[in-house]
């Protein structure tokens, strides 16, 4: 994987779960995740890392406390570690993110939305 260019739009239309992180690629100790969401997901913080959002396709909008900041393709924002967070789309949205390898997607949460980071080869 580390030797070929990856094209994320192939890499996108090979899945169809939403709120699934498919894993593309590490740097050092990063992982970089692509993910298909719609909905809400839920309120949650990483107390230990910063997680970077960059839109691909469609709108994520993520909420904070007292404020929202509205993403469109092409547009990325780094939620910093310790913030509370809550991501959501109305219609489905792609999107990579960039945390550190084991990054909870629930971070502190826990709950039924947590899901292991699946390997896209």
């Amino acid at each position: 994987m580390a030797d070929a260019a990856r094209n994320l739009r192939e890499l996108l239309s090979r899945f169809t779960d939403q709120w699934q992180p498919m894993a593309i690629a590490a740097v050092n100790d990063y992982e970089v995740k692509l993910a298909k969401v719609q909905g809400d997901f839920i309120w949650h913080q990483h107390d230990d890392t910063d997680e970077l959002f960059l839109v691909i396709d469609g709108t994520l909008t993520i909420s904070l406390p007292g404020r929202d900041v509205e993403l469109r393709a092409g547009e990325l924002y780094v939620v910093p570690r310790g913030v509370q967070h809550c991501p959501r789309a109305q219609d489905e949205a792609a999107i990579l993110l960039i945390e550190p390898k084991g990054t909870v997607n629930t971070g502190e949460a826990a709950g039924p939305r947590t899901t292991t980071v699946l390997q896209l080869d």
